[in-house]
């Protein structure tokens, strides 16, 4: 166990009661049960309240562009195959903005693990809806509610054949542990969407709303991670019933750095540099 002080939270500027903070906790507390040191950890993201997180603890961090967490994960990998990397995205940034990056990283199968904070409202730019609003939502940009429909990140990801897709419940923090730290230990792209509610913008779908649908995949329903099909049945379940636990794993598909017969050598930060005309002849053909 590392000492709980190397993970530090700093002061946030989230609003009172919102879902990141035991969110927050429970990425603490996992990379803290798994012995994992700061500086053998990157946490990266985008633009918005889920993705304010790596600010707020003390490791490797990174902040980029509304929904472009996903490419900067993929570097910071490549570049280092030995950090553990955790991308926080909102369910806008990931799933709207970025969303083209969220398909082709599930596709290229880059060993890092990604937080989606679904709060179905884009609560940062003041209450937009999101791509996951409920149909009907009303916001001050929909006043007559959404009328597209809502698209489910899980049954996408398991869709492109993700290998461990999953969803948790800020207002469930024990379970919430176990699946990231599931998630970190899987080799691959790993997806845990993380329903948490946005008290200030988005006041339907609250904490007690979502106690009252959501339904454990593994301790009621006994269902089976390997089983692809059921995976994408039960990740289209939206509405009166909400499925959370581990909707699919497998361990069949090599990851990308894998695939990348100069990363066999070890981390590309542990080489020797090359000789500076070499370096700088191959940033003249960039240019």
């Amino acid at each position: 166990m590392t000492n709980g002080n190397e993970y530090e939270k700093r002061t946030t500027a989230w609003c009172p009661g919102c879902g990141n903070f035991a969110i927050l906790d429970s990425v603490k507390e996992s990379l803290e049960a798994m012995n994992k040191k700061p500086r053998e950890v990157l946490l990266i993201g985008g633009i918005g309240q889920a993705s304010k997180l790596p600010q707020y603890l003390s490791a490797n961090s990174l902040c980029t562009l509304h929904g472009r967490a996903l490419p900067a994960a993929t570097g910071a990998k490549i570049g280092n195959t030995s950090l553990t990397v955790v991308a926080f995205c909102g369910d806008g940034d990931c799933y709207g903005e970025g969303g083209n990056h969220f398909i082709h990283a599930i596709r290229r199968n880059i060993d890092i693990t990604v937080l989606v904070h679904n709060n179905q409202v884009y609560g940062l730019t003041q209450g937009q809806a999101s791509p996951s609003s409920d149909m009907g939502f009303t916001t001050k940009v929909q006043p007559q509610g959404v009328r597209s429909t809502p698209l489910s990140g899980p049954a996408l990801a398991v869709a492109l054949g993700c290998g461990f897709v999953a969803r948790g419940f800020a207002g469930n923090k024990a379970q919430l542990i176990s699946l990231i730290q599931e998630g970190i230990r899987h080799r691959g792209f790993s997806l845990i969407e993380v329903i948490q509610p946005c008290p200030s913008m988005n006041r339907h779908n609250t904490f007690g709303w979502y106690k009252e649908r959501i339904r454990d995949l593994q301790s009621e329903w006994k269902h089976d991670s390997s089983n692809r099909t059921a995976a994408f049945e039960r990740a289209l379940l939206w509405g009166e019933t909400i499925p959370v636990g581990i909707f699919y794993r497998s361990e069949e598909g090599r990851t990308f750095e894998s695939r990348i017969p100069i990363l066999n050598n070890g981390p590309l930060v542990k080489r020797p540099l090359r000789r500076r005309e070499v370096t700088e002849k191959l940033i003249e053909a960039f240019i």
